[in-house]
């Protein structure tokens, strides 16, 4: 499949957690998201609405920066947050049990650049950038499932 990316506005932070609870129920064991942006960008509040709806309650979740890892049980699959921003090495994330988790849980990877070659080639990725009052949503995916749910997406887009 060729590269399959869609850009669209997101006016707040409410617009912010909106994204991160539609993607919620798509994604499923094995898949990574790799969350881009510079700090402040949205990438923690996304995956806090990402994982509370998963998760189909209100749950404290912390940002992972200082423990490098948050995990979740959520029904039949884990979800794995982590803030790799602390890294100076991609051997580090091997330390963490990133590799394994990357098989068999949903995981949500801020700061992905850090995981060098060990980012899994089928990720989705979504980079956030400030743009006016709000942010600059871009998604991307490689791999034909991901390919559709971009295209689901957009339709939705869309029609809003």
């Amino acid at each position: 499949m060729a590269r399959a990316e869609i850009s669209f506005h997101l006016s707040d932070d409410a617009a912010t957690a909106r994204l991160g609870r539609w993607l919620a129920p798509r994604l499923t064991a094995g898949d990574c998201l790799l969350l881009e942006g510079p700090i402040g960008a949205g990438k923690s509040h996304l995956a806090r609405a990402l994982i509370r709806a998963r998760l189909g309650r209100e749950e404290d979740v912390p940002s992972p920066t200082f423990t490098l890892v948050q995990s979740y049980e959520a029904g039949d699959v884990e979800i794995w947050h982590a803030d790799l921003y602390r890294l100076t090495h991609p051997d580090e994330a091997v330390e963490l049990g990133l590799e394994a988790a990357f098989q068999t849980a949903i995981c949500l990877v801020e700061w992905p650049d850090r995981l060098g070659t060990l980012a899994p080639s089928d990720a989705l990725r979504l980079r956030l950038s400030a743009e006016g009052e709000g942010r600059r949503a871009t998604l991307s995916a490689t791999d034909d499932r991901h390919g559709a749910l971009l295209a689901e997406l957009a339709r939705e887009q869309e029609g809003a």
